[in-house]
């Protein structure tokens, strides 16, 4: 596969003359598979590059198959998959279970995981993958994503759309808690955090004789319309650097300030539980001054965890802060079998800091307090703070000065004494 770096912008109109220069050295493959996102990354613009690619390799006499990278989200649904992947026959996108469909191809060894976390984690970590990816079946795999702030590695994408998004539950779990416990607030924007470097040991190791090529963008979305800044083709970590970078200068929001109310929609296409809706806390607690409020307001929000299993256990123990869940993988069988729900419940807290109220229909009062936050009802919220009326940045609303933040999941707000 032929590497392109654009650090530009790709208008979408040239968008597919890219990505055939980018195939233009491959011949003779059979069967592909392709690994974008799901829809819950739908502004990354890798639905529209899957399909192209979809449509490209189609075209060379390749029998073409995507697996989307849903790590422990629910699977797409029919209209979410036509709408992401146009052109892509329905049933030529495959379902990920991260319980169920993976094998162990080896393993961090623990002395390697203590010393880039500082001692913070001592133990190894399993490295699990989707058993398509080593069946041998496949003479071309591309994985499509985006690059940009992170909570559990730092920055999304390159391997983790691998080793989580195709991932098995040990290895989530072994790097979602070796993140929590590092401190997401020590690694959010940056490269090479300790999960990042456990991703490269094993990318480096176990992934490097698979027929694996990258594709990563960088993107924003003015008025909820997605722009891509950059593209970066092929070139392993080289192109995840330079994604980086740009991903640094177009995703990062400094402020000189602290906020002291932030009000952040969650789009209710993408945002249907806490589990993702958190986004709204991990991209915006570097920002908010002590004492402040985050105001969410989730109008898709109608459950805690994408996973049953992990819903039970946000709703019994709720975001109750970084100590106390600390204390609790101590004791608790649930969480010690289930820790990337522990590391959930960290970053979902702003450990009293700040104070979260979530603004939804779809969860009652009892159920949403009983998970640590403040309660209001979606259409109290937006009679006060219509997203139809406020515009990303600094608002006045009832004289009071608000920051408002249209999509969390494309962007890291921090105070610049933080980060």
């Amino acid at each position: 596969m032929k590497k392109i770096f654009i650090d530009t912008g790709v208008d979408f109109e040239e968008l597919e003359g890219v990505l055939r220069e980018s195939l233009s050295d491959v011949e003779g493959v059979k069967k592909a598979l392709l690994i974008p996102p799901d829809f819950t990354r739908f502004h990354s613009c890798a639905g529209i590059i899957s399909s192209v690619y979809y449509k490209i390799l189609t075209e060379k006499g390749a029998f073409v198959e995507l697996l989307p990278a849903l790590g422990s989200h629910v699977p797409m649904t029919r209209e979410e998959c036509g709408i992401m992947f146009p052109g892509v026959p329905f049933e030529r996108i495959l379902v990920h279970n991260w319980r169920r469909d993976v094998v162990k191809i080896g393993e961090v060894p623990a002395s390697f995981v203590r010393d880039v976390s500082e001692g913070v984690m001592d133990e190894p970590v399993p490295v699990e993958v989707n058993r398509r990816l080593i069946s041998g079946e496949y003479d071309l795999m591309i994985s499509v994503g985006q690059v940009v702030p992170h909570e559990v590695v730092g920055m999304a994408n390159y391997s983790k759309n691998v080793f989580v998004g195709c991932g098995g539950s040990r290895m989530i779990n072994a790097s979602h808690i070796l993140g929590a416990f590092y401190g997401m607030e020590r690694l959010m924007g940056k490269d090479k955090s300790p999960v990042r470097r456990v991703f490269d040991y094993a990318q480096e190791r176990f992934l490097k004789d698979l027929p694996l090529e990258y594709v990563l963008t960088v993107t924003t979305a003015p008025g909820g319309k997605p722009k891509i800044h950059g593209l970066f083709i092929g070139g392993g970590r080289e192109g995840f650097e330079r994604a980086v970078k740009l991903a640094q200068e177009k995703n990062l929001t400094f402020v000189d300030e602290p906020f002291k109310k932030v009000v952040v929609n969650l789009d209710e296409s993408e945002f249907k539980s806490t589990w993702l809706g958190n986004k709204a806390i991990y991209r915006t607690r570097m920002a908010i001054a002590d004492g402040g409020e985050l105001i969410i307001l989730a109008p898709g929000v109608d459950k805690f965890g994408e996973d049953p299993e992990i819903d039970g256990l946000i709703r019994k123990y709720g975001y109750c802060g970084r100590e106390k869940v600390i204390s609790l993988c101590k004791t608790r069988e649930d969480l010690k079998k289930n820790m990337s729900a522990a590391a959930h419940l960290i970053h979902g807290s702003s450990d009293g800091r700040f104070k979260i109220t979530y603004c939804t229909a779809r969860l009652s009062k009892e159920e949403v307090e009983g998970a640590c936050f403040g309660y209001l009802h979606y259409a109290e919220a937006v009679k006060k703070y219509d997203p139809g009326k406020l515009r990303d940045g600094y608002n006045t609303v009832g004289g009071e000065e608000i920051y408002y933040i249209s999509n969390p999941a494309l962007g890291l707000w921090a105070d610049r004494a933080k980060f």
